[in-house]
């Protein structure tokens, strides 16, 4: 997340969305006064600055809006350009489960990808019960439950979408590709008719809000 007083916005960073790349582009041109929440060079070296924040939600690179309610309030989110980047279901869980695979930290999923398949591992209860459950329109609600959203920027319409935040920022952020994972390019390969039924229904909301398709 970053949140910029000087540039008027705050880029919310949807896990597995590309949003790294989107963060290192925005913050090779940071003011002195924005607040850098993760683990770019330049967050990491203004890491003690956050020690003064006081936010009521949990203050990491995933922060949603809901997070930062005591750094800004309702109304001062209202009043910012806020922007996300969001991505295409059936891909994005082949991203993650790719991500986790070159993790070393402990935690079940990370288990679960080294030790199965990914259509096992998309089958298996654990995964599916974290499915669905933080949709992308849950990063972008204050703590009252509001959404704000001036621009959701789809991953595979990156240039079409992006034209509002250049017109709010007044440059075009150069972008590279942080993040990158070991795997085919065309998710499609990954799934059987079984596994993919099981994203189309875990991330229905998405899936419909934003048009997207397994095809």
């Amino acid at each position: 997340m970053i949140i910029s007083p000087g540039r008027g916005y705050i880029f919310v960073h949807i896990p597995k969305t590309g949003g790294s790349s989107m963060a290192a582009a925005l913050e090779a041109r940071a003011h002195r006064d924005d607040i850098l929440i993760g683990d770019t060079e330049k967050a990491l070296r203004r890491r003690g600055r956050l020690r003064q924040l006081t936010p009521k939600g949990r203050l990491w690179k995933h922060s949603t809006l809901a997070d930062i309610d005591g750094i800004l309030s309702p109304a001062e989110i209202a009043d910012m350009f806020t922007f996300t980047i969001v991505r295409n279901p059936w891909d994005r869980m082949v991203s993650y489960y790719h991500w986790l695979q070159a993790q070393t930290f402990d935690h079940p999923q990370v288990a679960l990808s080294k030790q199965l398949s990914f259509g096992a591992f998309m089958a298996n209860p654990a995964t599916q019960a974290i499915l669905g459950v933080a949709p992308f329109s849950s990063y972008m609600r204050d703590a009252t439950g509001r959404e704000h959203c001036s621009a959701w920027m789809r991953l595979e319409h990156f240039a079409e979408d992006m034209a509002p935040l250049k017109a709010h920022l007044g440059f075009t952020p150069d972008m590279g590709h942080r993040n990158r994972s070991a795997r085919r390019a065309d998710f499609r390969g990954y799934y059987d008719d079984k596994t993919a039924a099981v994203v189309a229904i875990a991330c229905a909301e998405d899936i419909a809000r934003f048009g997207y398709s397994f095809d």
